[in-house]
């Protein structure tokens, strides 16, 4: 019996693919979730952002005050029992706007980062598949809209297309996505080369079975490290932006409109800007902590060194 030497190519795919990556994949985030474990910036980083997402969900409930009620009687009252935040010129408590603050601000940095993924891994991936033309064609694109300054983006897009959440989450994913697909884009060229990739490609592999089943599995790191990177940019950049009167508007509460409203009364009511600031300086910085232990556990000469 003769085999076609394309029938022996499409059997031996047939049983590559049948063959079941998720144990390895499954033991090497095993393996990184050690390593994260024992850095201990990045753990307790890691457990001050759950109390943040929790309370971000949870905290509005825990204060009898509605989110929009006002009593201009009880305006700019000090931390205390009864108000734990203290309350802002119109009466309104902050501990409860903080909260809700804290969804928008969370939020924003989350769909954005999410955005930022599906976008930069397509772009990126397809460009180091196809190679040649394509890939210049790509990436020379995406160097010149790189070379805009993200901010001025940003601002030229939110005085165009209005503010709010979603134009503010438009603004932020037009174009930072960037980052994400040449990181993904440097790492496939790298796996694109390895030996396995190759013997697949040689069976006849299709290159989205390649992206899917090898490529994406071993930049996961990367991948993960860029994510966690992107979410305190643009948290920090919704801030900004509210706080200067071009992101979320009042009387809706981010971080930025509180800060942004804070800021007059510093000097006789500090706590109106503290805790907006305080709550942002500490998202940023556990982010922060979380994506510098990531980078520590997927490094691969620590992973081959361990």
């Amino acid at each position: 019996m003769v085999v076609e030497e394309n029938q022996f190519r499409r059997a031996l795919v047939q049983a590559y693919a049948e063959e079941d990556i998720a144990p390895r994949l499954n033991s090497y985030l095993k393996e990184a979730w050690m390593r994260f474990s024992r850095n201990k910036p990045a753990f307790w980083g890691l457990v001050l952002l759950c109390i943040l997402i929790t309370m971000a969900i949870i905290g509005p409930w825990l204060s009898p005050y509605p989110y929009y009620e006002t009593h201009l009687s009880l305006n700019n009252q000090p931390p205390s029992l009864k108000f734990w935040f203290g309350t802002d010129d119109l009466g309104r408590d902050l501990f409860v706007r903080t909260w809700y603050g804290a969804r928008i601000s969370l939020c924003v940095g989350f769909v954005a980062a999410f955005i930022d993924l599906v976008i930069g891994v397509l772009w990126g991936g397809t460009a180091a598949l196809a190679g040649g033309k394509i890939d210049n064609l790509m990436m020379r694109t995406a160097d010149i809209l790189y070379a805009i300054p993200y901010l001025l983006v940003v601002i030229l897009l939110i005085v165009v297309i209005g503010s709010g959440l979603l134009p503010i989450i438009i603004a932020l994913t037009i174009i930072g996505w960037i980052n994400m697909a040449r990181i993904v884009r440097g790492q496939l060229l790298q796996i694109k080369e390895l030996d396995y990739v190759q013997a697949s490609r040689a069976f006849g592999a299709s290159n989205w079975w390649i992206l899917r089943r090898h490529m994406i599995p071993n930049a996961i790191g990367s991948i993960l490290i860029t994510m966690t990177l992107t979410i305190p940019t643009a948290i920090f950049t919704e801030a900004f932006l509210s706080f200067l009167g071009l992101g979320i508007q009042a009387p809706v509460a981010s971080w930025g409109t509180m800060a942004s409203e804070g800021l007059p009364a510093m000097s006789y009511y500090p706590w109106r800007l503290f805790f907006p600031a305080f709550f942002i300086s500490i998202t940023l910085l556990a982010f922060n902590m979380v994506g510098d232990g990531l980078s520590d556990a997927f490094d691969p000469k620590r992973r081959a060194r361990g």
